[in-house]
């Protein structure tokens, strides 16, 4: 069995709280019960972590499980526009905290619309599953891990993974963690997308990457297209495309801020918002 992993800061509860619901929603009811959650805090208080266990129980999971804990001291924050340190917190899961054979680390601004245990059906044991990302594709075919395709010419065209949702074997947690720490040391020229870049980093020098079916971290893009056309440029899939089994709202316009752009995909975010908000009244901690 597994356990869904989440880091959370005081800014993101409610929307940790939309993608744990939308998690819910699309596992069997036998998986909640014997599944668990576990979260990863540097920000919430006692009250707001007693919120998000109660929420969490009320879903349907066996276990909750939260731990406060700092960033690694070495963290490289080159990008610091919408993303705080805390985001190198997904690094910090441990096997005794698991209490599972698996990890299935879950960000706090997606929208899950299928059971994102799937692709545990196909994960090496040792190896970390993860999808390409969609805007950055390849080493030294977009701005990630600059220098890298000039220092290591043979890594060019190799596929740069989104952090948003991982697979992983709770044994390969440790060696994921120790390969970070090297990649934040040995390597922080070549890191500008904070702790993405230093997976990839450790994901191209140790092999360890198994990718996953893009449709578990499908970017939401037509909050982009109302800005300009540079997204079909980038993509390598048409735009009209709505298949994510994970819809991700990356960049810093997110679907639960007012000024966010009325997508289709904000509008089915916002729909599970409300149920999240009217489950969290009928607890009593709204």
């Amino acid at each position: 069995m597994y356990a869904i992993g989440m880091c959370v800061d005081a800014r993101y509860l409610l929307p940790a709280l939309v993608t744990l619901g939308s998690v819910a929603d699309h596992l069997p009811v036998a998986d909640r019960r014997e599944g668990a959650v576990r979260v990863l805090t540097n920000g919430l208080s006692p009250g707001q972590a007693a919120v998000m266990e109660s929420f969490a129980r009320r879903c349907g999971f066996g276990s909750f499980d939260l731990r406060w804990q700092a960033p690694p001291s070495e963290s490289v924050m080159a990008d610091t526009a919408y993303i705080s340190v805390a985001t190198y917190l997904r690094f910090g899961f441990i096997p005794g905290f698991l209490g599972r054979p698996f990890l299935i680390y879950v960000d706090a601004d997606v929208h899950v619309r299928g059971n994102v245990s799937t692709p545990l059906n196909a994960l090496p044991t040792d190896r970390i599953g993860a999808v390409q990302d969609e805007f950055n594709p390849a080493v030294g075919q977009c701005p990630a891990l600059p220098g890298v395709a000039e220092r290591w010419p043979h890594l060019v065209g190799r596929p740069y993974f989104n952090a948003g949702m991982l697979w992983a074997p709770a044994p390969m947690l440790a060696p994921m963690r120790a390969g970070i720490q090297r990649a934040l040391t040995g390597g922080r020229r070549h890191i500008k997308h904070n702790d993405q870049c230093a997976l990839n980093l450790w994901l191209l020098s140790s092999g360890a990457a198994h990718p996953v079916g893009p449709v578990f971290n499908r970017f939401e893009v037509d909050r982009f297209l109302e800005r300009g056309d540079w997204v079909r440029r980038v993509l390598r899939r048409p735009v009209t495309r709505h298949d994510g089994r994970v819809v991700h709202f990356v960049g810093n316009q997110k679907p639960w801020m007012r000024s966010c752009p009325g997508t289709e995909d904000v509008r089915a975010y916002r729909g599970q918002m409300r149920r999240t908000l009217a489950h969290l009244g009928r607890a009593g901690a709204r």
